[in-house]
């Protein structure tokens, strides 16, 4: 089953599973914020309140699982940038080079 999930991973780019990543820290964010809410308007009983922090401490799990995934695809998302950004300067510097400079030869 993981294997299916990294081949899936592997054909998408860096983007679109940033932004996946950020979609689901965001629906994370929103559950957070109504077991918060919840927890501070409702009353509940010990056990429940108890499940409720868990739940709570479960989600801050994953809301911090997901921020370091996000900043690792961040990073590498950087890094392609400015491997295209160099990969322009070379085109552009051989296209001048070996073009312009012919012209005026």
């Amino acid at each position: 089953m993981t294997k299916l999930k990294d081949k899936r991973r592997e054909k998408t780019s860096v983007a679109s599973e940033i932004d996946r990543l950020e979609e689901r820290r965001a629906r994370c964010q929103d559950n957070l914020g109504r077991a918060e809410y919840r927890s501070r308007r409702e009353t509940l009983s010990d056990k429940d309140r108890q499940d409720l922090e868990d739940e709570m401490t479960i989600i801050n799990e994953r809301v911090l699982k997901l921020d370091k995934e996000l900043q690792t695809l961040r990073g590498e998302n950087r890094r392609n940038m400015l491997l295209s950004v160099a990969l322009l300067v070379i085109s552009a510097l051989f296209y001048y080079v070996f073009f312009v400079n012919e012209e005026d030869s």
